[in-house]
């Protein structure tokens, strides 16, 4: 056989493991002037942005981090988290990208979960990550502070400060990179949508493909301006922490996503690129006359997490952007479809165009096959754009599996293919339309927020008898947790107000029911409560 040859065996000249550090040091080598990153005053040059994340990749390796060690950082949208991305594979540990946005039981969960050698963290959040890691005592991991201009006066509860400690590492540092491509690199945690999250951990060869299929998806190139309205964390900025990079392009650091700032920063930095979930869309719709800009552009705007209403779309683009729908999950290194526009829609009535423009899409580039199929057959269901079924998807851009939980990766896996839990229509051209959620997700702002956890709050209420919560239409987060609640006979004066206060001391704020519906709850013959029933006396409330 051919490719038993000798002469045709693998070489270091012809094969080198996959591995999303080298995007810097092309970019360094002939972008190397070119700004690279950008936040507020400060400027690095692709140079100084791969000599920091050196810096930082030695430090960590002085600090005693090695190979498939993890390093956890928590952070806002800044230079930290991207020069994290990059330092964390080049000495091979596995970087662990934390929510800010969660409490701090959930956060020492997964730094504990995750066995976190090192803990980067910002400042900004010390109200959640201080207690987060006292709960883990003796267990902490180090802690290096994240500060910056924006946190003058925030307290400190690390044993360095993040510039002292990348100063300490050498810029010229030769570091060993990957051994094996399929190695991990990120571990980055669900949003805990049956109570304690599950740990999605992804490899060197998904993340460098990913990052390559966004860049050509979104079409990014060396004069892209991208400015990160996506929070990082999520998984690890849907790999636009390495594709913006891998093009070339400049990274634009937004601390604070609020419409002004955004606007201000479009206009400022000529930005052609942004991502974020549909409620950072509806945020720039909505924002104030004196809030916005004209745009000096026509700025790209791709968006994911709840599907976005049509007319959310249309109305961002009569302000100037360009919008493009993307699908995925945290499993799929976020985008794993992507939703373009055809020449033959400007024919479409309006609509109709829109409508189209709202699907979730087609396969990107790095996903080997999509379908919309029978979850317990994998039989695919006619393109008809009516009969639904389960989204599967098989590809190099996959998690490899959850973190010591062999049982719920083999879930996700069975039959040979990834089952994302969303019920999709099939469409003849091959497009996917999402319609509902076969497990009783909330997402709130882009956020995963389990039904089951908030309702175990709820029944720990010394008044609540019963409780169920489902998704109710929100304008500004695109969902929010509606609660019903059935009270005890003997229950005294109970109000809406009081039940969410209760939440709100026990949950993180995001997770809290913005809306409580009192009354008797539908159930079947069995006593089961009918979720679908209260999902629609949804629609009917005021």
């Amino acid at each position: 056989m051919i490719s038993d040859r000798p002469e045709l065996r693998k070489r270091p000249a012809n094969f080198v493991q996959l591995n999303p550090a080298s995007f810097l040091a092309r970019a360094a080598a002939f972008f190397g002037d070119r700004v690279g990153v950008i936040h507020g005053e400060r400027r690095f040059t692709n140079r100084q942005f791969y000599a920091r994340t050196r810096q930082l990749a030695h430090a960590l390796s002085k600090a005693g981090v090695k190979p498939a060690d993890t390093v956890a950082i928590l952070a806002a949208n800044t230079p930290a988290m991207l020069e994290a991305h990059f330092a964390a594979p080049m000495i091979g540990a596995v970087l662990n990208p934390i929510n800010v946005r969660l409490d701090a039981p959930l956060i020492a969960f997964c730094l504990e979960h995750g066995a976190a050698k090192v803990l980067l963290a910002d400042r900004e959040f010390h109200a959640s990550v201080a207690p987060a890691l006292e709960r883990l005592g003796r267990n902490r991991p180090i802690v290096i502070d994240i500060a910056d201009a924006q946190t003058q006066g925030a307290p400190n509860f690390g044993e360095v400060e993040y510039e002292s400690f990348i100063a300490s590492g050498d810029a010229a540092f030769a570091y060993p990179g990957v051994a094996d491509e399929w190695d991990d690199i990120c571990l980055l945690y669900t949003s805990g949508t049956t109570g304690n999250p599950k740990g999605a951990v992804y490899s060197h060869r998904g993340a460098y493909l990913g990052a390559l299929a966004n860049a050509l998806t979104f079409q990014l190139d060396h004069q892209s301006r991208y400015l990160w309205t996506l929070p990082m964390f999520h998984c690890s900025g849907w790999t636009f922490t390495w594709a913006v990079t891998a093009a070339g392009g400049t990274h634009v650091c937004l601390r604070k996503v609020e419409a002004q700032r955004i606007f201000e920063a479009i206009v400022e930095h000529r930005i052609t690129h942004m991502c974020g979930a549909p409620i950072v869309l509806n945020m720039l719709v909505h924002a104030p006359t004196d809030a916005k800009r004209s745009l000096p552009l026509r700025t790209k705007v791709a968006t994911g997490g709840a599907a976005p209403p049509a007319i959310v779309i249309e109305r961002m683009e009569a302000l100037g952007f360009e919008v493009m729908h993307l699908y995925g999950t945290t499993e799929s290194y976020g985008p794993s479809t992507y939703c373009p526009a055809m020449p033959e829609w400007a024919d479409l009535p309006t609509g109709e165009r829109y409508q189209r423009m709202a699907r979730q899409g087609i396969a990107n580039p790095v996903i080997e096959h999509l379908m919309v199929a029978n979850p317990e057959t994998l039989d695919p269901v006619p393109r008809d754009g009516v009969t639904l079924g389960e989204v599967m998807l098989c590809g190099n851009t996959l998690m490899k599996g959850y973190l010591k939980n062999a049982a719920a990766t083999d879930a996700a896996f069975a039959g040979g293919a990834y089952h994302s839990g969303d019920l999709a229509t099939w469409h003849e051209d091959g497009s996917i339309e999402v319609k509902d959620r076969s497990k009783d997700i909330i997402i709130s702002g882009g956020e995963n927020i389990s039904s089951l956890e908030v309702e175990e709050v709820l029944y720990r209420h010394p008044q609540v008898m019963e409780a169920a919560v489902v998704a109710r239409a929100d304008a500004t987060w695109g969902e929010h947790p509606c609660a019903f609640v059935t009270l005890k006979a003997e229950s005294g004066p109970v109000s809406a107000e009081d039940i969410i206060a209760y939440c709100r001391a026990n949950l993180a704020h995001y997770k809290v029911p913005r809306s409580v519906v009192f009354g008797a709850l539908p159930k079947t013959s069995t006593g089961k409560i009918q979720k679908f029933v209260l999902r629609e006396r949804t629609k009917s409330l005021t």
